[in-house]
């Protein structure tokens, strides 16, 4: 009832789990809360809020799956983004736009935030076809967005789509071609382009020269030389020489 005063007993599961809470609550520790209900309404409609109202509640749902997130709880992340998701629009009931061209670019910039992180925690959920299609939602919204085209070219070039994730790569290399991790997985998918034989790697090149054709981007891999080698014929001329000169004095003294 209304001002009612309760004690609630939690398992830990239902709290801080393994990762407790520091300084005051330790790993796997049961709650007892305290709760008294000062009031209660109906759920809004988010989309009769302000979008003022709107971009509050979204960020605050996402900061919390960003919580969840970190202490590994993907399912609860996963849960928290999309109810971002569902606040996070300038749209109303009859489907028109009812925010300022701030508000939108605002929402947008918040969106991009969320998806990015929801295909993140997917992946993390290895729910794959789910974190390539809301990877593609980024796109749509910000087709440059760089951690959206290394994420959709790594996922299709993991489920065989060589020929397109090459060209997502590509495009994020342009973006940002000092970035590590899209020469690595550009050399990963060159390799099993050649059915897995280390028979070439990947060059980096300045992004301005990338084009349709790859081939001047690639050299071939270092191949170990066969036979002896000259260290080894070396190093035994070396301790025959030694073992002859001690013989020779030896056989001097004696």
């Amino acid at each position: 009832q209304k001002g009612e005063i309760t004690l609630l007993l939690t398992d830990s599961q239902y709290a801080y789990g393994l990762l407790g809470r520091e300084p005051d609550i330790p790993a796997w520790a049961p709650l007892l809360y305290q709760l008294q209900l000062l009031d209660f309404r109906e759920k809004p409609d988010p989309l009769t809020l302000p979008i003022a109202d709107r971009i509050r509640i979204g960020n605050q749902k996402r900061e919390t799956g960003n919580f969840h997130f970190q202490r590994e709880e993907y399912s609860l992340a996963a849960r928290a983004y999309c109810v971002a998701l569902d606040v996070l629009t300038t749209r109303s009931k009859d489907g028109n736009d009812v925010g300022v061209k701030e508000e939108e670019e605002e929402v947008q910039d918040y969106r991009v935030k969320c998806l990015n992180n929801l295909a993140t925690t997917q992946v993390r959920l290895e729910q794959f076809d789910e974190a390539l299609h809301t990877s593609r939602d980024v796109l749509t919204l910000e087709p440059n967005n760089v951690k959206a085209l290394f994420r959709v070219g790594k996922l299709l070039s993991d489920k065989g789509e060589y020929k397109e994730a090459m060209e997502v790569l590509k495009k994020a290399l342009k973006l940002e071609p000092a970035t590590k991790a899209i020469h690595v997985e550009l050399s990963k998918l060159v390799k099993r382009q050649s059915g897995g034989k280390e028979t070439q790697e990947w060059k980096p090149k300045p992004a301005e020269m990338l084009g349709d054709n790859i081939a001047p981007f690639l050299i071939p891999s270092k191949k170990k030389p066969s036979g002896i080698s000259w260290k080894f014929i070396l190093g035994a001329l070396v301790v025959a020489l030694g073992s002859l000169v001690t013989s020779m004095i030896l056989t001097a003294r004696n």
